[in-house]
């Protein structure tokens, strides 16, 4: 008998990359599918379309996303494609041949007036376009698809592609000084546990065909920190000499809004599927040893 597909895509993005690193774990119980945008263009529906009946995959993981967050102010049409329209086409597909679809989304969706850690069923309220059309992505995967499972995610950084630790690294090794906003509270995100997670989660799916958890969850490592504060880790973890200075938002304008607040509760998903989630500190040191 056959083994389980499973199709993953953005194979050149954090996520997907960190896929590939930990499929040989599951080898024997799956067989993996990585695509790009060479692979699967997620601007062609009709290709989409042809593409998961062709291989008749039993999941499919959506890691591919428009993330150039200024940038979709001004190309909203091809973020609203990617994110919104391509999930929409995905989840349709996926419900037609009883494929489990899981969908990467965005801390984005949020305004960050709460001021305690969102949960997977609180209002969205996205500040920008990139958060708008993620928010619509969601939207319409659970609309045609009621199986969909959403998963949100924030600042994600993995040793691969370019990341806000990549970027900090580079510069506290280039410079004295840097400046770096301490107003905006978060919780990074170890890309090489999200993909643990998934796994996690599809391994649950497939030995329970029963599936009766809720379509939204929230993943990131736990704690909650500053932009300033993640560098000043990130610093003191690679015992970098450069000095880090904090600034307001306000000091460091962006083509697009930025929430103040993006804190979320991961307790369903470690409810539902047992998923274990390590603090921020301990994975970024276990990502910069990596590197």
């Amino acid at each position: 008998m056959p083994k389980p597909l499973i199709i993953i895509t953005g194979k050149d993005g954090q996520l997907g990359f960190e896929f590939s690193q930990i499929k040989n774990q599951y080898s024997n119980q799956f067989d993996f599918l990585f695509t790009n945008r060479n692979d699967l263009d997620l601007m062609n529906e009709a290709s989409i379309e042809a593409f998961i009946q062709q291989h008749q995959p039993k999941y499919f993981i959506n890691c591919a996303a428009y993330t150039a967050v200024d940038k979709a102010e001004i190309e909203k049409d091809i973020a609203f494609a990617i994110n919104a329209t391509a999930p929409l086409i995905i989840a349709k597909t996926c419900a037609s041949i009883n494929c489990q679809f899981i969908h990467i989304s965005t801390d984005y969706v949020f305004d960050g007036e709460k001021k305690a850690p969102y949960l997977p069923t609180d209002e969205i309220n996205p500040l920008n376009v990139y958060g708008a059309s993620k928010a619509l992505g969601e939207k319409l995967s659970i609309e045609n698809n009621p199986q969909s499972i959403i998963i949100r995610t924030s600042w994600v950084y993995s040793a691969h592609g370019k990341n806000f630790v990549k970027t900090m690294l580079k510069l506290m090794s280039e410079r004295d000084e840097i400046n770096v906003v301490e107003d905006q509270i978060g919780c990074p995100t170890n890309a090489a546990d999200l993909a643990d997670a998934i796994m996690q989660i599809v391994l649950k799916l497939n030995n329970d065909n029963a599936f009766k958890h809720s379509n939204i969850y929230h993943y990131s490592n736990t704690g909650n920190i500053s932009w300033f504060q993640f560098a000043q880790a990130i610093k003191e973890i690679a015992n970098l000499n450069c000095k880090v200075n904090p600034i307001p938002s306000a000091a460091y304008p962006t083509p697009s809004k930025r929430s103040n607040y993006s804190v979320m509760d991961t307790s369903y998903i470690a409810d539902d599927f047992g998923v274990e989630i390590k603090d921020w500190k301990e994975s970024l040191q276990s990502m910069i040893s990596r590197l």
